[in-house]
């Protein structure tokens, strides 16, 4: 990656540790396998799709140092992507352009959940003033969610409200769970009100469990491969069967990775509590059978083949679905090329996925 002395060298700006340079064509570029040549929009059912990809990933050197690291601390410099994180703004055009994406909506993972108030607020106060910043230089491009120091949550409260209604973020970043403990304990039910209000949107980011280390050791990283999907799986249940999404029915949650394995277990859901009564009673009465509530959840497209996607949207309708990649991780190096290319889709599923979606969901 070109060096931020480099570009600083050819007088380049820079956004809060975010180098800014000049991406030379006045808007989004087309690449060939997104449908249309290089420049021209892509076209569905004759009318044009501004392609949003709700999962991105970035990180600001400065928050990162606050905690005396840098982004190898997050990310091995021999882990393709994770350097990229640091955002050389020609280059992320680039690599965008390049897969038909026209705009992302960045986020940051949490690593800030077990740091003092004081710490996290400092943390997150920087990383979503220079998110905003971004987003202010180049709306045509980007937009984020937020930044939210959970473990404190009458903090978060504020962080959030303030990104949403000063710095116009679309809502915020949040992990598994916080510290281990699951989102739906009671202490973070302000935050998930004040998200209701406000109408912004949760992203559903796995972070990691630490506690199942020892299960997945050995060959085939299962700590991601199977460990991230597990923890998106969890949280959500949490949100289901603890009865959160009862007492705010309004609240948008998305999550990464197709939401885990919660879209194809919703049926065994429901099976569960007829099998075993017992095993749900302790909780509070749910207003609708477990799996509906999956129905009114949104998730990211991130499932690797046009069958895996077909099941997704079968499952929980198109309406729910929305463009998402990982970049700049290459785990989707083509995404929109995956919606497209996937036959059981209509032109208008494939609009829908692909940026209306998000533009209704985000307001964007």
């Amino acid at each position: 990656m070109t060096s931020r002395r480099q570009f600083i060298k050819h007088g380049a700006a820079s956004v809060g540790g975010i180098v800014m340079v000049g991406c030379g064509a006045h808007g989004p570029l087309r690449a060939p396998d997104a449908g249309a040549p290089p420049g021209a929009p892509l076209m569905l059912n004759g009318a044009a799709v501004k392609t949003i990809d709700v999962h991105a990933h970035c990180m600001i050197p400065a928050a990162l140092a606050l905690m005396g690291m840098d982004v190898f601390s997050l990310y091995p410099k021999t882990m393709k992507g994770g350097q990229e994180n640091v955002v050389v703004i020609a280059d992320r055009l680039a690599a965008m352009d390049a897969q038909g994406v026209d705009m992302e909506v960045l986020s940051i993972n949490p690593f800030w959940y077990e740091q003092p108030r004081a710490l996290s607020a400092s943390i997150v106060r920087l990383q979503n003033d220079k998110l905003a910043e971004l987003c202010a230089a180049r709306p045509d491009r980007f937009a984020a969610f937020a930044s939210l120091s959970l473990q404190h949550p009458d903090l978060a409260v504020q962080e959030l409200e303030h990104a949403v209604r000063k710095l116009g973020l679309r809502g915020a970043a949040i992990g598994g769970s916080v510290a281990g403990v699951p989102f739906a304990d009671p202490r973070f039910h302000p935050v998930w009100a004040k998200a209701e209000a406000l109408g912004a949107t949760l992203f559903i980011h796995p972070t990691g469990t630490p506690e199942m280390a020892r299960h997945f050791a050995g060959n085939g990283w299962m700590a991601n491969v199977i460990g991230y999907p597990l923890e998106t799986t969890v949280a959500l249940q949490h949100f289901i069967f603890e009865g959160v999404l009862d007492q705010y029915p309004r609240l948008k949650i998305c999550s990464a990775h197709g939401g885990g394995y919660l879209p194809t277990s919703a049926a065994r859901m429901d099976h569960g509590c007829f099998v075993n009564p017992g095993a749900c009673a302790h909780g509070p009465a749910l207003k609708k059978k477990p799996g509906d509530y999956v129905n009114q959840l949104y998730f990211d497209s991130l499932v690797f083949t046009p069958e895996a996607l077909t099941n997704l949207v079968r499952q929980v309708g198109v309406s729910q679905v929305m463009l998402g990649s990982d970049h700049p991780f290459p785990w989707a190096d083509h995404p929109v090329k995956h919606v497209l290319d996937t036959p059981a889709l209509s032109d208008a599923d494939k609009a829908a996925i692909l940026g209306d979606n998000a533009r209704r969901v985000l307001g964007l």
